[in-house]
């Protein structure tokens, strides 16, 4: 079954519900769940403040008006007075490229390298660089969570932060999406879509290839989605706690 033929059997119309039978990895046997169908409104962005002193900001997609948000979410922040940021970037598809270029400049120096395009035949790279203004010193503890959902902007942003010694990356491998794709007219009921470009980290490393490897890699398991755990925030917290 194509992606778009379970599409259209899993739409339906709001508050009727859908069977699905899921094979997770890792399990041998299917399990079906019921689920009601709904507009799905997924925020952009969310904050906390923990008691520990920690500022969270959860950022779930680069949508268009992301980097706006994100500033607003820096300058409380600010007011909170505290010197530890937790960037959650898990499940993020990505988005806007301008996006995470604009929220990288905001913690790299203003001329250094975000993202790099690579077009590949000897064709000259595209870099982008930092506009600035860094708002942080040296003296800023930052962490992000990235995980198997971390994908194309997400993994630009926390690949810079990562390479220009910003950030420490904690949690698991990211998905791998780094490409750039044009999409070509064949008749009126066809097209094809064409990869033209990849996108590289700082350093060079190929997001679509490889992925980013966290500099402190947590799994999170199965059993620590029924036992309400989340050993990838614990161990972002003990990092951060440190520092």
């Amino acid at each position: 079954m194509s992606i778009d033929t379970a599409i259209d059997m899993i739409h339906g119309k709001g508050g009727t519900a859908v069977k699905l039978l899921i094979l997770r990895p890792g399990e041998s046997e299917t399990r079906e769940f019921s689920i009601t169908r709904d507009t799905i409104q997924i925020p952009t962005l969310d904050t906390e403040l923990r008691p520990d002193g920690i500022f969270v900001i959860k950022l779930y997609s680069f949508s268009e008006n992301s980097d706006s948000l994100f500033k607003d979410a820096i300058l409380k922040f600010i007011d909170s007075k505290s010197s530890k940021l937790l960037l959650d970037l898990r499940g993020n598809p990505g988005g806007y490229l301008e996006s995470a270029v604009n929220i990288g400049s905001w913690f790299i120096d203003e001329g250094k390298t975000i993202l790099i395009e690579d077009s590949g035949n000897g064709n000259k790279q595209k870099i982008y660089r930092s506009h600035g203004p860094r708002l942080f010193n040296d003296k800023l503890a930052f962490v992000v969570l990235v995980d198997g959902g971390s994908a194309s902007a997400a993994e630009i942003l926390a690949g810079a932060l990562k390479e220009q010694g910003i950030a420490t990356l904690v949690g698991d491998k990211t998905f791998g999406k780094g490409s750039v794709q044009e999409l070509i007219k064949i008749t009126d009921d066809t097209s094809l879509k064409v990869t033209v470009a990849n996108w590289l980290t700082p350093n060079g490393i190929s997001i679509s290839l490889q992925g980013l490897e966290p500099d402190v890699k947590v799994p999170f398991t199965q059993k620590d989605v029924e036992d309400k755990k989340d050993p990838q925030m614990d161990k972002a917290v003990e990092i951060l706690k440190a520092k």
